[in-house]
């Protein structure tokens, strides 16, 4: 249901502008910094909104996001699956360089004794810095001993799950196979709920969870709003096991996986329509998007890719590229449509600059600032993207091209076969989102200037040992 808008005086409506005159936004330094909140979805496929063309799913409040806001229609995360992409969300760098990715062990688990490394820089950790408030709110899947928790790694607060829904399964309870899934309930998995460091909940009821962490993370905005914060939200949906609160069983057209999306929906609208109240929307920055693509495996309990090839767990486009919003009223023109490349990585580095904050100077770091491609001032800073499995560079964005040099599937049998492309494959993206034609016969001046690309990253390709593969002592 749309929100009223206040009535406004037209004798109020031309003060704002003679004071918009006289002091423009944009040449103006704000009073305070801005705010940020990031809402990360899990397994969160390119068509499953409706403002991405899915004709079955309403997200109204992700609809009105993109119309107040920017929508990039070339958005990705930097793996395929859950662990990489969100050490490199929060760090801005390809998880091979902070050994947050493994060819053996593709995320962490229950078993698993690594974790993010103290040496990394997060996000929360460069705001905290600076004098931000930060809240981290959902799923972590960075490591979950102490020493990897969110509250040891720049949040001043935590409440949410420390890896998968799906881990912790209780093998004597559930139903064998994936028939525990079709019809899932909360006691077949073991899942800690936890607040700061301590298990407040085993198992998590998950029919809430969506729910519960949309109220820790407005409680906190609500809290802070005298001070700049970061608020990361992380929801466990609609990775599998699907669960959504019973006001939303039966919600969706799309059956269940339809019913967990619109909450999740109803979740950026709470968080979006308590910035408003607080008087905080126009000096707060939200991003929305997603870790990868849809897990394809799980039928209809698994979303869409939309237009894109394959889903999670792979790098051709469906696994990669994700539903990226951004929305700051008075700051992003409203309704904007950008073809610009983007990813998860940007928003440590977009975040950083616009708090006033310092990059870290002694590493490389590979998100580019989106703030003009925000402010619609310019073209954006990236103009490539590389595409790893593990360890392996397998494909690179570059402009409108995209080469592979290696492919392999998502999930099932054609996971385990993986082949070599010498040439490489290679797709003109703007003319073939679906990858379907392979045009490197006509291009081989693309292919060798993707190849002295792809030299010129591994010049200062430092590669650690995977925390994925430590075991838990």
């Amino acid at each position: 249901m749309p929100i009223a808008r206040p009535v406004v005086t037209f004798a109020v409506l031309l003060l704002v502008g003679l004071l918009t005159r006289i002091c423009p936004a944009d040449d103006t330094p704000a009073s305070t910094p801005p705010n940020f909140v990031v809402i990360f979805a899990d397994d969160l496929g390119y068509g499953d909104l409706s403002c991405y063309g899915h004709p079955t799913i309403a997200t109204p409040h992700l609809d009105r996001m993109a119309s107040e806001g920017i929508r990039f229609t070339q958005f990705y995360s930097a793996s395929s699956v859950c662990t990489p992409s969100r050490a490199a969300l929060l760090t801005g760098r390809l998880p091979i360089r902070s050994g947050m990715c493994s060819d053996r062990r593709r995320v962490l688990f229950p078993n698993s004794g690594g974790g993010i490394p103290a040496e990394e820089v997060t996000l929360a950790e460069g705001l905290s810095d600076i004098g931000y408030a930060t809240g981290a709110f959902g799923k972590w899947h960075l490591g979950h001993l102490p020493q990897f928790l969110p509250t040891s790694n720049g949040f001043d607060t935590y409440f949410g799950i420390p890896y998968s829904n799906d881990m912790d399964r209780v093998n004597d309870a559930a139903p064998k196979g994936r028939e525990s899934f079709w019809n899932p309930k909360v006691e077949y998995w073991n899942v800690p709920l936890i607040r700061d460091t301590e298990v407040v909940e085993r198992p998590a009821d998950q029919t809430t969870i969506t729910r519960r962490y949309t109220e820790e993370a407005t409680d906190y905005i609500r809290a802070h709003k005298d001070e700049p914060f970061f608020v990361y939200l992380a929801h466990s949906m609609p990775h599998v096991p699907l669960f959504r609160s019973p006001e939303f069983e039966g919600h969706s057209r799309r059956g269940l996986y339809g019913d967990v999306i619109e909450e999740i929906d109803w979740s950026v609208g709470q968080v979006l329509q308590t910035l408003r109240d607080e008087g905080l929307a126009e000096n707060t920055l939200v991003w929305f998007t997603s870790d990868n693509g849809p897990w394809l495996i799980f039928g209809d309990h698994g979303g869409s890719a939309g237009l894109l090839k394959d889903g999670k767990g792979c790098t051709w486009e469906g696994g990669m590229r994700e539903p990226g919003m951004a929305w700051w009223p008075g700051t992003i023109p409203g309704g904007t449509v950008t073809m610009e490349l983007g990813s998860t990585m940007d928003i440590f580095t977009t975040c950083l600059s616009l708090a006033g904050g310092t990059l870290p100077g002694d590493r490389v770091i590979d998100g580019v600032d989106l703030t003009p491609v925000l402010k619609g001032k310019g073209e954006g800073a990236r103009d490539h993207m590389f595409f790893y499995r593990g360890t392996e560079l397998m494909a690179v964005r570059f402009g409108p091209w995209k080469a592979h040099f290696h492919t392999q599937g998502a999930y099932g049998a054609e996971a385990r076969q993986r082949v070599a492309h010498d040439p490489p494959l290679l797709f003109n993206l703007e003319y073939d989102p679906s990858e379907r034609q392979n045009v490197a016969d006509d291009y081989p001046e693309v292919i060798e200037k993707i190849r002295q690309l792809v030299a010129q990253h591994r010049e200062n390709l430092d590669v650690p040992p995977s925390q994925l593969e430590i075991p838990l002592n």
